[in-house]
Parts: structure tokens; sequence; C-alpha cells
């Protein structure tokens, strides 16, 4: 089977789909977790910006806790069981090299990703996190791989 349809993923936001779709997005801080059924063969993604809602305002996707609870509900209501699922995550980079802050907010991502999957008992086969760049990532929910490269910094020159 031929994949026709791709799908970009925006910050705060998940996609899943019982189709062939190449899901892709660039990550930077944010991280991405890519859920795959290995029985049913389909997928979905959700793309975060911020580890924890903190119960003021919207519960949005912007959220990792959210975002995977939402993207976990959404493969569930498709019809897949839990032990069906593998997932992977990628990003949390520290794109902008502030390790003395305190406010790390790409490993708070990770650490949310790599918790929150652990807790609702789901595989993480493979991950690429942390780091100094970004990435960009495409993942295909026919056969669940994902394909992955660095992005380099580029500087802005003074004017």
């Amino acid at each position: 089977m031929e994949i026709t349809d791709s799908y970009f993923l925006y910050p705060s936001a998940l996609f899943a789909t019982q189709k062939p779709y190449y899901i892709s997005t660039i990550l930077g801080s944010c991280v991405a977790v890519c859920l795959w059924d290995t029985k049913l063969k389909y997928g979905g993604m959700c793309h975060y910006m911020l580890p924890l809602w903190n119960g003021e305002g919207l519960a949005s996707p912007k959220y990792g806790n959210i975002a995977i609870e939402k993207l976990i509900e959404k493969i569930f209501f498709f019809g897949s069981k839990k032990e069906d699922l593998i997932a992977k995550i990628f990003g949390g980079g520290d794109i902008f090299q502030r390790r003395l802050n305190q406010f790390n907010i790409g490993e708070k991502n990770i650490w949310m990703a790599r918790n929150m999957l652990s807790d609702q008992k789901i595989s993480i086969i493979s991950s690429s996190v942390g780091g100094e760049l970004g990435r960009k990532i495409i993942f295909n929910t026919l056969n669940g791989e994902v394909k992955h490269r660095f992005i380099k910094k580029q500087l802005e020159p003074l004017n």
C-alpha cells in the first residue's frame, strides 16, 4: 500500500488516524509522542510545548499531560488495546543552551512523556531526545516507522 496523504502537525496539537498518513513536525524544546498500534497498523502523534497544565485556563494539548492523555483516548476510541500500543518520543532539545536555567523546558517535557507512558504501561521502543539541536520527524502511520533528522542552528546576521 502506498501512502498518499500527509499532515503537518503544529505545536499544541495532535493528530490520529486509521488511514495511512505521513505525519510530520518540527521540534525544538517541544516533544512529540508517536503512538502506533502493532496489530491494527495505525497511529497518531501529539506535539506539546510545556510539560504540565496547572489547572488554570484551557486544558489544551499545549501541555504534555493533556496532549498525551488525549492522544491515548483517541487511539482507544479507534479500537486499540493498550497491550498493542508502542510509543516513540522525540524532541526536548536544549536549543537555546540555557543549561544553567532552572526552567529547562526540554528536560521537563521529556520527563512528562516518559512518566505518562510508563504510568499507562505503554512501551517506549525508541527515542531521540535532548541534546542541543532541533529535529524534523516524519511518522509513517502504516508501518510505525519514524524518520528524523537534526536541524542545525542558524545564526541570524546582525544588522
